[in-house]
């Protein structure tokens, strides 16, 4: 079977979940088909560079890219917003890389065409033209919920409107990709299920995210202070919007319970202004440069998300380190978790405050939970298995 994966952004490096989940695919795929061939944009938040990847995944991959300048253009976007297209999605067009596909296509023949997220597919028409193969979409989230979630959240009018026709114009794209694809594999059975809602033609699979779960290591030790942290992009509007939450209404709730528990915040981007001297033990270590490190020296990951889709990289990757994780439930979308046993829920500042008062009273067993996070994620994860499920699915399409 040839694949030709084309990618939205590198596999490498690792900068977040996205680039995480490519990376993981394209290996399991390596694993078990020998090679693949990849495409992927490069951006300016996203650079492609050769260093990054090692010479065997080169070989057999024979990886290229082109560059497509996606920053925001306010002109376009406003036209966007008066001809009701989706700015969000044609920004990911560019004449290079269509032609870089094009030229891949003459030359090689392809079984299957994956589509690494709703913003590679303004390239569909392009590849109908040039390839008989068949073209399946890996849904990382549905994009419009996000964005719909957001408008509902937002205190500014304005703002609501507009996140409101931002949404509504990506539903209305994603219902017309239905038509010019032949299957979906959804990243969790919440998103199937949703896609199941808008009535989906095509077929669908639930191929969850993937790590390499021999290279995580148990490790729910605890420190002698209790140290909360969150780590995620945050140029990624709905993590600026879980940390703002985190520091504005909830570590306050979690300082009155434990008040020498200290909170740690990873990610690139970290913006200063969300900072204040109030707050009180929280340490802001901004870009890190092991994110595998940061995980396994704090304790208890808080994921406190209002507004997003799809399956949270950094949840899969905390609970195969053993972590005791507290999140929302729109957080946990999509992990099938068992609430109490492997992961905790939490939805409001209440539940917040009332989780911090276990902890203080020593009610929760971080350890077990802990191992049944880890357990989890071994039997459901595993990036190799999950490739497996991805072929099948291939299979079934050709």
């Amino acid at each position: 079977m040839r694949v030709l994966q084309i990618c939205h952004k590198p596999p490498l490096p690792s900068v977040d979940g996205g680039c995480i989940a490519i990376n993981n695919i394209s290996k399991g795929l390596i694993n078990q088909l020998g090679s693949i061939k990849i495409l992927t944009i490069g951006t300016l938040k996203h650079p492609f560079n050769m260093k990054h990847y090692e010479d065997n995944f080169i070989n057999r991959t024979s990886i290229e890219s082109a560059f497509v300048d996606t920053k925001l253009n306010i002109v376009d976007a406003f036209s966007n917003l008066v001809t009701y297209d989706s700015y969000n999605i044609s920004r990911f067009f560019s004449p290079d890389f269509n032609a870089l596909i094009i030229k891949t296509l003459k030359a090689n023949s392809f079984d299957i065409i994956l589509l690494e997220s709703l913003f590679t597919t303004p390239y569909i028409d392009t590849i109908r033209n040039y390839s008989s193969g068949k073209i399946v979409l890996r849904s990382h989230n549905l994009e419009y919920i996000i964005w719909k979630r957001l408008s509902k959240e937002s205190i500014n009018p304005a703002k609501k409107v507009y996140l409101k026709l931002l949404s509504s114009q990506l539903k209305k794209y994603e219902l017309e990709i239905f038509d010019k694809i032949d299957g979906i594999a959804t990243i969790s059975n919440m998103d199937k299920k949703k896609y199941l809602e808008l009535q989906c033609p095509v077929k669908l699979r639930t191929i969850p995210f993937g790590i390499d779960t021999s290279k995580y290591e148990l490790n729910n030790k605890t420190n002698k202070k209790l140290k909360f942290f969150h780590i995620g992009a945050m140029d990624w509007k709905p993590n600026l919007e879980a940390v703002s939450w985190l520091l504005k209404d909830i570590w306050p709730k979690i300082q009155e319970e434990i008040p020498n528990a200290e909170l740690h915040l990873a990610g690139k981007n970290m913006p200063d202004w969300i900072f204040n001297k109030n707050n009180v033990n929280v340490f802001n270590h901004k870009e890190v440069k092991n994110s595998s490190n940061f995980i396994s020296k704090n304790d208890i990951m808080i994921v406190p998300l209002l507004s997003a889709g799809g399956i949270r990289v950094k949840i899969i990757e905390g609970m195969a380190y053993g972590k005791t994780i507290i999140s929302t439930s729109i957080g946990a979308e999509g992990l099938d978790y068992k609430n109490l046993e492997n992961i905790i829920i939490a939805d409001t500042v209440k539940d917040f405050s009332r989780v911090a008062a276990n902890f203080a009273n020593n009610n929760y067993d971080t350890s077990t939970i802990g191992r049944n996070a880890r357990n989890h994620i071994v039997k459901n994860y595993d990036y190799n298995e999950i490739s497996k499920k991805l072929i099948l699915f291939f299979e079934s399409i050709l």
